[in-house]
This record gives structure tokens, sequence and C-alpha cells, in this order.
């Protein structure tokens, strides 16, 4: 029955190819070859498909026949035909070389033979003349065996080589030419491979779920041929505007995804990361130049995850159009019209943007044989253009239905569920499609970047170094490759990954970009800026490259550089709201209000066609209603921007979560519009108080840089810094100084040290202190008072008055930032506001905070194992002391293992041992492990701000610094009896005790000098675990500890270690001991004692007023 069944094929066979209805007879082919793998039905589908001019589809034929058999010399022939139909033209040679050197030493068809001789001898020729013209200063001797053979061929021969000319006029199938290569990878710088039946096209698909076309020809391919899915973040198919690869309607698409980041983003990462490649394939040998336009994700926090385009450009050469006249004529001549040829017309419509046109031509087809296939997935393909993907993939369903081996159909039907964002589904249908092919280059590209888009980097790394080794010139999959691997925090082989893509094009615009996020990433700024200068030599009106080094250089804290690069690219695409929201915050920055307010209402009348970019919309609101408040307090006193008191807790909530602002705008006071007049620039007056304040500034505030990957060295945020630190150690030497006075007083009237009374006030009636939303804008901003005597009340401050100093100098500084105290949100902070930190991300290490990935899971283990449960999402006690979980847990080695043995999304709370109230434990930060698709995990640190434990770090940080004083004070006091009250005792450190009091005496107490050095550290210990702020908390607490240090005549003078985070330190530690065992190390041979610093000008007096603050920040930029 079988026999039979193959027999009626094979005639069925002989029927079309006489018809030459080449497509069909195919399909029969790909019928005889899943029976059984003939050399001989190999080379016959190799030769049907170089009817159709399916080139690559006859190199990949002939690769199988002579992996088969090396002898082959029809395998041979036309696969050097293909070749150089693509443009290799030395490849061919090489090949027929090849194939010669087999015929000359065996039994061999002589019509082959002569055949393949011929070849030979025009070819040689051919390639010599080309490098004699690439080359014609030099002198090139290429070495060509004598050929000996009769100029005249045998009639049987001269037969054949006419059939190959005929049945490129009668084939009817395509309305195509030879020596084209795909789209975006011209390799003869002429009109791309128009490929027919099983080719290749290009799909643009963007998230959105529509196609679009740029109304220019695409590259003609037909029925079965390859079309390349371009998928970017909103899901459209789209053309770029010129002529596209035309592939047959079941052609294999590949799919250009862009990416978002962040990284994040472009994350660079940034999350939610949108796909972006031109996926070139590898006939790169074009001379004609194509610029390609992308897309690409940012990694720096909003702006990282929001993308742009990369349009691409394809230049095309006069060959185009006289290709075109070439197949009208063609067909005019045959005056046949077979569905073959009718297909390849209605591609020609959809490669044209003539859609309604194509779907109608399709219609006549599949009114005639509604099961077509070919005709299913070309109508299939138009509907997609027309952004109808459900009626796309309701055809690409049909087609796969009417014939299930249909490679193409799944393949496209994959891409266009990928545009839909149907991940589980895309991937199935790329992975059936693999099963027809399982060494495509071209599907597992496409499935590769598919699982890049939808965050499978494990998976996409596996499918893209599967391309690559099967298509080392792949240019596209090398840099999608390096985008995956960094996402996974493999770096050097990610590195190395974006070096082979820009190897293997110079001027590959693309791969650039992502090498500059890369570099942006990991805080290389060096390397980034040599990246963007690149793609500028390239093309010097890449908007994109504009939009890439304005961020880099905000990152980099030079707004006014960042200016300039994103009004260049505004230039260029003026409704990039990328761009947009990014100059307005930096004119926000440097106190440009007005031109700030114009740029985010421009920003919010675009209309948008993304997640990501509506989330800027969204700010450019709430920074709007900001920059309005800043102006309004430009001439006030610096102490009068109070962020925290003045914006409603509603507005500050919606802004630190990037709500909707509807609500906001109905049920908040808005601020009024700035007036007519416009406002005057900040003029930043040179003075030598101001000169020696900043050099000192920046001198102290360089001090809080981290020395670890994706932390961007910030000269505006050292400035900020430094300023802060000095302004915290004026104020704290002032106060300490009038405490000091005021025992010394207390010591001489009654001779001896007065008893310090304490008194912890009740707490606030408002769950939360004083500082919660309830409360006004008059009320005390601690919860609790620690006071000494009635006479020193007025010389006291609270630890949340020091910090909130650090805090206004970090809000002033960046105000895109939302830095604010939690308490002071609406009236959700009684539900818990929490901070997330995540260490990784569904399969993303994030590059920042991977580092203490292990210790943070150690600790996981360790809390697990002494508490004995953990707390599932619904807050319930899950019991882990049974059935041998503990011991498991003890020896998980990752997430995964760990979320294996629990079973389920579950936290766990840390504790920091209390100093205030012996044996008291306070609920550190929680260490959440939750479920992110298949193969994820969301693994962070998050802490909640809810009132019961805010009263408790509120009392621990009161005691802490209360303690911090006591000591600074018992110090100097007794420096000051010693030097009042007897003879000074000398001393080996007396230096060091003359420089830390001030005073011309000594003092023997080096004892109370280290437990000031205590007291400020764990100080710093419980701000780290508290993290009552929005964001900023690690950059403020160590602005504190500089300023404290500096008020106790200490100065700082090291650097922090590389790869240490201080923060994580106290997070991760359990006791305010240990953390300062693991910090002192680094940070005591550091501390220099000097009194320098009290010879700097008073801050407050020097930067009296908010916009004299905003110009010392945006000075060093002049």
């Amino acid at each position: 029955m079988l026999m039979a069944s193959e027999t009626s094929e094979r005639q069925e066979l002989a029927k079309l190819c006489s018809c030459r209805d080449w497509s069909k007879a195919i399909r029969i082919l790909n019928s005889l070859l899943s029976q059984s793998c003939a050399i001989q039905d190999i080379c016959n589908r190799a030769f049907c498909y170089s009817k159709l001019e399916l080139h690559k589809h006859v190199v990949k034929d002939c690769d199988k026949a002579l992996q088969l058999d090396p002898t082959l010399l029809q395998a041979y022939i036309l696969k050097g035909r293909a070749l150089s139909a693509l443009g290799k033209k030395e490849d061919a040679l090489l090949v027929w070389e090849q194939g010669y050197g087999y015929a000359v030493h065996q039994s061999a068809d002589l019509k082959l033979f002569l055949e393949l001789e011929e070849l030979l001898k025009q070819n040689r020729k051919v390639v010599c003349e080309n490098h004699a013209m690439e080359s014609p200063e030099s002198s090139i001797s290429v070495s060509v065996p004598a050929l000996h053979v009769d100029e005249k061929l045998d009639s049987a021969h001269k037969n054949y080589s006419k059939l190959n000319d005929d049945s490129e006029l009668c084939s009817e199938l395509s309305d195509t030419s030879e020596n084209r290569s795909e789209a975006f990878d011209t390799s003869d710088g002429h009109d791309e491979l128009r490929d027919t039946v099983n080719g290749n096209k290009k799909l643009n698909s963007e998230s959105n779920g529509a196609y679009t076309s740029n109304g220019h020809d695409e590259l003609r391919d037909t029925v079965n041929g390859n079309k390349k899915l371009n998928s970017e973040s909103n899901g459209t198919y789209s053309s770029d505007g010129h002529d596209e690869l035309r592939d047959t309607v079941n052609g294999n698409k590949k799919l250009n995804s862009e990416s978002n980041g962040t990284y994040d983003t472009f994350n660079k990462s940034s999350d939610e990361s949108e796909l972006c490649s031109e996926l070139s394939d590898t006939s790169e040998q074009s001379s004609k130049s194509s610029v390609i336009h992308s897309k690409s994700s940012d990694i720096s926090e909003v702006l990282w995850k929001s993308s742009n385009k990369y349009d691409i450009h394809n230049e095309l050469g006069y060959e185009a159009n006289r290709n075109k006249k070439f197949c009208v004529t063609r067909i005019s001549k045959t005056k046949s019209i077979s569905v073959d040829f009718r297909l390849s017309r209605g591609i020609a419509q959809v490669n044209e943007g003539n859609y309604s046109t194509a779907i109608s031509i399709f219609d006549q087809i599949l009114k005639e044989e509604p099961t077509y296939p070919e005709a299913l997935v070309g109508r299939g393909t138009a509907y997609a253009f027309q952004r109808e993907l459900g009626s796309a993939i309701a055809d690409f369903t049909k087609a796969i239905e009417s014939n299930p081996s249909a490679c193409e159909a799944w393949k496209r039907r994959g891409q266009a569920r990928a545009a839909l964002g149907e991940s589980v589904e895309a991937i199935a249908d790329l992975t059936k499609a693999l099963e027809f092919e399982p060494n495509s280059s071209d599907i597992l590209h496409e499935r590769g970047i598919v699982n890049f888009k939808f965050k499978e980097f494990n998976a996409a790394v596996e499918d893209l170094s599967a391309c690559v080794q099967l298509d080392k010139e792949n240019k596209s999959a090398y840099t999608y490759l390096g985008l995956a691997l960094s996402s996974i925090g493999e770096y050097r082989k990610a590195e190395e990954a974006h070096m082979n893509s820009i190897g293997l094009d110079q001027n590959f615009l693309e791969g650039w970009a992502h090498l500059t996020q890369f570099y942006q990433d990991l805080a290389n700024a060096t390397k980034a800026l040599e990246c963007i200068e690149r793609v500028l030599e390239i093309d010097e009106g890449f908007a994109k490259a504009y939009h890439l080094r304005g961020l880099l250089r905000h990152g980099m804290g030079e707004h006014k550089k960042a200016i300039m690069d994103l009004s260049s690219g505004l230039r260029i695409e003026n409704s990039n709201i990328e761009c947009l929201y990014l100059r307005a915050s930096c004119y926000h920055a440097i106190g440009e209000y007005g031109e700030a307010i114009k740029d985010y209402d421009k920003a919010l009348k675009l209309e948008l066609d993304s997640m990501e970019k509506f989330v800027l919309q969204c700010l450019a609101f709430y920074q709007k209603e900001l920059a309005l408040y800043a102006a309004s307090k430009i001439n006030s006193e610096f102490s009068s921007f109070d962020i925290d008191n003045d914006i409603n807790p509603l507005f500050k909530e919606y802004w630190c979560k990037r709500f909707h602002p509807q609500h906001v705008s109905e049920n908040v006071f808005r601020q009024p519009s700035l007036k007519r007049s416009r406002p005057r620039k900040l003029d930043f007056s040179v003075t030598k108080q101001k000169t020696a304040l900043l050099q000192a500034a920046d001198s102290i505030g360089k001090k809080i840089q981290y020395n670890c990957p994706g932390f961007l060295p910030n000269r505006r945020q050292h400035r900020m810094a430094g300023l802060a630190a000095i302004e915290i150690a004026q104020k704290v030497s002032k106060a300490w100084r009038s405490l000091q006075v005021e025992r010394n007083r207390n010591t001489s009237k009654h001779g001896k040290k007065a008893r310090r009374k304490e008194k912890i006030n009740t707490p606030s009636q408002n769950r939360g202190g004083a500082c919660c939303s309830t409360s006004s804008s008059s009320e005390t901003s601690n919860s609790y008072t620690i006071t000494e005597d009635r006479s020193s009340c007025r010389s006291m401050m609270s630890w949340h008055d020091l910090y909130s100093l650090a805090v206004k100098w970090r809000q002033i500084s960046e105000p895109c930032d939302p830095v604010v105290w939690v308490n002071k949100l609406s009236e959700e902070f009684n539900s818990g506001f929490g901070s997330h930190t995540p260490l990784i991300l569904g399969q993303a290490k994030v590059v920042r905070y991977f580092p203490n990935y292990q210790r943070a899971l150690d600790v996981a283990k360790i809390v697990i194992k002494e508490k004995k449960y953990v707390h599932n999402k619904a807050d319930d006690i899950m019991d882990l002391s049974e059935d041998g979980k503990i011991q498991e847990i003890m020896h998980a080695e990752s997430c995964s293992d760990l979320y294996r043995i629990v079973g389920e999304d579950f936290w766990l709370a840390t504790w920091c041992n209390s100093t205030a109230f012996e044996g008291k434990q306070l609920e550190g930060t929680r260490i959440t492990l939750l479920k992110m698709g298949e193969h994820g995990f969301d693994f962070a640190i998050r802490t909640p701000c809810t009132p019961s434990r805010w009263e408790d770090f509120d009392r621990e940080m009161a005691v802490a610094w209360e303690f911090l004083k006591s000591s600074c004070s018992r110090f100097s006091s007794q420096c000051y009896a010693l030097c009042h009250g007897g003879p000074v005792v000398l001393h080996n450190h007396q230096a060091l005790c003359n420089a830390y009091s001030g005073e011309a005496y000594g003092s023997t107490n080096f004892d109370m000098l280290e437990k000031v050095r205590e007291a400020i550290l764990r100080m710093t210990y419980y701000w780290y675990n508290f993290m009552p702020l929005s964001r900023g908390t690690a950059a403020v607490g160590f602005v504190v500890l500089l300023g404290l240090f500096l008020a106790a005549n200490m100065k700082f003078n090291g650097s922090i270690p590389k790869d240490l985070q201080v923060d994580w330190e106290a997070i991760l530690n359990f006791d305010p001991n240990s953390f300062m065992d693991s910090v002192k190390s680094w940070l005591y041979p550091s501390l220099k004692v000097t009194t320098t610093w009290k010879e700097y000008p008073d801050v407050a007096s020097t930067f009296s007023t908010t916009g004299s603050v905003v110009a010392a920040l945006s000075s060093y930029d002049d």
C-alpha cells in the first residue's frame, strides 16, 4: 500500500514538474522525504527551489545531500549557482572547485562534469576581475589550473542550459529575479532575494499587535517563502519603507524583536524588555550599504525600560527597477497565469502595501481551493500587516490544518502570536516548526529572540548559541546572544558575543547600540561613550544614539551636556517621549523650570503606543507639578523647600508608585502655573567662599561612590553629598557645642556633672507618629523627643532632623527621583509601603544587587533554621519543622531548590538585635521568594514600613542618636575638666586628642573616641535596616555617616572597597556589632583626625536660597 502511494506521488511529481508547478512539486517531495531520505529526492527538491529562486533552501538541501554523498556533482552545481545568486561569488567558486576535484579523480556524469568545468571557467574570470576592480593599485595573481574543455558543449548540455533560462520565464511563480539576497543582508547591493515556495520573508511584528508597512517594495519571495518577523514591543508587523524580501506566503519569517531592557534596559534592564533586531542573514557581501534603525531597551529605571525605534533603511540601486521590468516582460511572454503566479502577485501586493488588493487575490484562489495552504498563509500575512492579527492567526491555523507539516505556517503563526504577547503559544509554534527543520538557524534565531522578548533568557541563550554555531555570520543572533548572556550575569561571554556581532559588520548600528547599553548597564561610562561615538560616525542622524548619550550623561550628573544631546535627538524625532521626558528632567534639575514645563506638557500631549511610554507620560504629570513647586521656592530660603510637608501625601504616593494621575488631578490641589514673564536662568556668581566650599564638597562627596557594577559615578550627586555632609557637620557640631556648654556650666556651678534626665514622650496617637499623613505640617518631624534639661531643649536636634538635612539635598539634586519619607505618604502607610530590591527578577540577575545573592540566600536559610517557619503570600505561617524540611533547606544551593522544598511563594523576616531595649529583636528586612513564569523567580528584599515597625525603629534611632550625642559630649567634657581642673597629662597620642577637641590640652581617654565611632556606625546600622525612605536610603545613610564623622573631627579619606555595598552589609547582619566589625577593617584606617573642615564657609549662609543651591549643584558643567 505504501509503495502504491509513493508511486502515485511520483507520478504526480512528474506531472507537476512538466507543468512547471514547482511549489506543489516541493510539497510532494516533502512528503516523499518524510517517508525516506533519498539523496536524489533531496537534489530534486533543491532543483525545484532553484526554479523558484529560493537560493538559501537550495544551499540547505545541497548541504544535506553532500553530507550523504560528498561526490554528488549535481549538488555542487546547484549549491554553487545558489551561492552565486546570493552574491557569494567566491564561495560559489570554492564549491565548484571542490566538486571538480571529486569529478577528475573518479567516474562522473560527463554532462555534469562539463557543466561544472564551464562554471569554473566563467566564474574564475569574474572573481579575478572583481578583485582587480577592488584593488586597482595592487597586482593580484590568481593561480588557476588549466582546464582542457571543449568550448562547444554537447547538445544535451545546451538543452539543459536552455531549460534553466526558459524555466525562469515560464515558472510563473516568482515576480523575482536572481542574484538577490534577503532584506538587510544584501549580497550584491541590488534588490534582495525574491523567494517563493518555502522561502524567507521578514516580518516586523510589534507588540501592539499591528502590522505596518512603510510603503516601499519588499524583497519578493513567493508562496512558501521565508519572511522575517520583526517583533517590536508594540507588536506590529512593519516593513521599513524599502524593498524587502518578497518571499512566498508559506515562507520563513525571521523575528525581529526589540528590547527594552533593563535593564532594564537598553536594562539595560529596563524590565519589561522589548526586542529589537534587524535580523540580518548571513549573506553580507553587499556593495550597497544599509542603515539600520531599531529599538533598544533602556536599563536605567523607566528610561531604560522605554524604547525607541531604529528605522531601517535599505539602500537599493537601479537593479531593483530593472528586475521589476524583467518580471513584467517575463510574465507577458508566458501568457499563462498559474496559481503560483497569482500567489506571487498577491505577495507583491502585500509588499507594496496594497493589503486589500492582496487579500482579494488570495480570496479568489481560496474560492477555487479553500484549503490551499500557501494562499491561506499569504492572506494571513496581509491580514497581519493590516493589524488584524486574529484573522491572520486564523488563516495560519487553517493552513496548518490543511497541511500539518507546513513548517512555515507554524513559524508564522508563532511569530504572530508573539506579536500578541502570547509567549507560551508562540514558543510552542516555533518549536513545532523546528521539528520539521531541526537544524534551521533561521527558526532558532527567531525562537531565541522570542524567548528573549519574553524574558526566557536561558532558553534564548541556548537557541541563539545553537543558531550562531550553524550560522557563524549572523550578526543579529550574536548581538541578541550578548543581551541574553548579560541578563543572566555572564558578562564576559556577553561582551564577546557583542564584539562578534560588530566584528561581522563594523557598521552594524544595532550591534553598537546594544554594546553601548551593555557597557552602560555595567557602569563603564568610558566604553559606552566610545560606542556612541562610533554609532554617530556611521550615521550622525541616528536619533537613538543621542538619546543613549543623553541618558548616560544624565546618569553621570552632566545634565547640561545631556540636554544638548537630547535636543539633537529631538530635532530628528520631535515626538520622541523618552527624549522629551529626559530633557525635561534635566531642565528641572538645573533650575530651568520654564523649559522643563514646556517639555513635560509636550510629553503629556503625545499619543503613545506602549505601556512603558505611558508610564513616562504619567511621571511627566507629577514632575510638572514638582517643577512648579520648586519654581515657587527658587527665591526663598532653602529651609522652606519641604516636599515632605508641603506636597499632598496622596500625590506623593501616586508619584512613588507611578499610578495613573487621574484621581490625583481630581482630588489634590494643583500648583499654580508660572508667571507669564519668562523665568530667568539661574546665575551662579563665583566667589572665593563658594569656590572653596564646592572644592571641599567635591572631594568629600565622591567618597559615597560604590565601586560595583551598575553604579555610574555621578558628579552632581557627589557635590550634593559633600555639601550635605559639611552642612550636617556644621549643624551637629553647633548642637554638640551648645550641649557641652550647658554641661560645663552645670559642672562649674555644682562642682560635679549634673545628672542627666531622660524622658521619652508618649507616642503620638497617630500610628506612625507626628510624621504620619494625618499630622499637620506644623507638628514636629519626629515621633519621640528625647530631651536633656529644659534649659537645653532649644539646642536639641532629633535623629529625624539630622537625616532630613541629607534627604532635602537628595531631593533637590535629582528631582525626578521620588525620595520621600514613607510615613509622610497617604494613609496607605497603615497597610505598609514596602521597598522592593530584587537580586533575581525572573531569570535576570540584577546587575547592581546580584553580587549579594549568595549571602542573602544563606541568611534566608539561617532564619528558617532558627524560626522553623515562613509566611506565605496570605501572611499565614507555614510550619517547616516536619518531614526533614529544615535539613533539606540547609542544603539548598539556589532559589529553585529553596522554592521546591517550601512549595509555594513565601517570605521571611530577618531581625536586628536592639541596643536600646535589651533582649528585643526588631523586624529587619523581608526576604521574599516568588515564582515568576515557569523557570523564573523574584528573589528580593522587601522592607515594609508599617506603623508598628516604624515606632520600633523610631525609638531605636532616638536612643542611638542620644547615645552618640552623650558620647561626644562626655568626651569633650572630660577634656574640658582635664584642662581646667588639674595638670595636663601628656600622651603619645596627644596630637590626636588635640585635633579632636580643638584645644591645647591632651587626654588619655581614647576609649571615648572609639565609643564615638561605634555610636556613629550603630546608628547607621539601624538606619539601613529601617529603610524609612521610598528610595535613596543607602546614599542618605552614608552622607550622614560622613557628616557625623566630620563633626567628630574625623574625615574619611579612603574609598568604599571594590564590590562592597555598605547598606547590604547592614541588612545582612543580625547585630550592629557584626556590622561594625565588617566595616572597621577598611573604614577606621582611612579616618584622619582633623579640624580643617571648621575653616569651611557656612553652607547654610553661603547657599541660602533654593535657587543658589540648584545653581551650585549645576555649576560644575559650566
